[in-house]
């Protein structure tokens, strides 16, 4: 899931880096005919760059706060709650194997260590 949201991420900014491009060559011809001084056009381009960024960081905010509640409505057991099920389930199994051993040296009539 955390792949999907990089994707959705980068398409953005490529879309926005790709936006950025083509203002800049508006801006770019604008000022060539003169419609725009350098300054006037560096100032939209510059306004267009520091408005994209807000909002991309706002995006990533959301982004953040979306993917946040979205894995924790799953209930992912934690690291902890895993390693005390894997101990439990160790302790279990050692258990059952000696339950087990002594089963069968109790049907044989030997005991454990003994040779036949």
């Amino acid at each position: 899931m955390e792949d999907l949201f990089k994707k959705f991420l980068y398409t953005g900014v490529g879309l926005v880096a790709l936006t950025a491009e083509k203002i800049q060559k508006v801006v770019d011809e604008l000022v060539k005919e003169e419609r725009l001084t350098l300054d006037e056009g560096k100032k939209i381009v510059d306004d267009f760059v520091k408005n994209t960024e807000s909002k991309k960081e706002e995006f990533e905010s959301q982004m953040k706060t979306l993917t946040e509640k979205t894995v924790s409505s799953f209930k992912f057991a934690t690291v902890e709650q895993l390693d005390e099920l894997r101990s439990r389930i160790e302790a279990l199994e050692a258990k059952q194997a000696t339950t087990k051993t002594t089963k069968s040296t109790k049907t044989t009539g030997t005991k454990p260590g003994a040779s036949s």
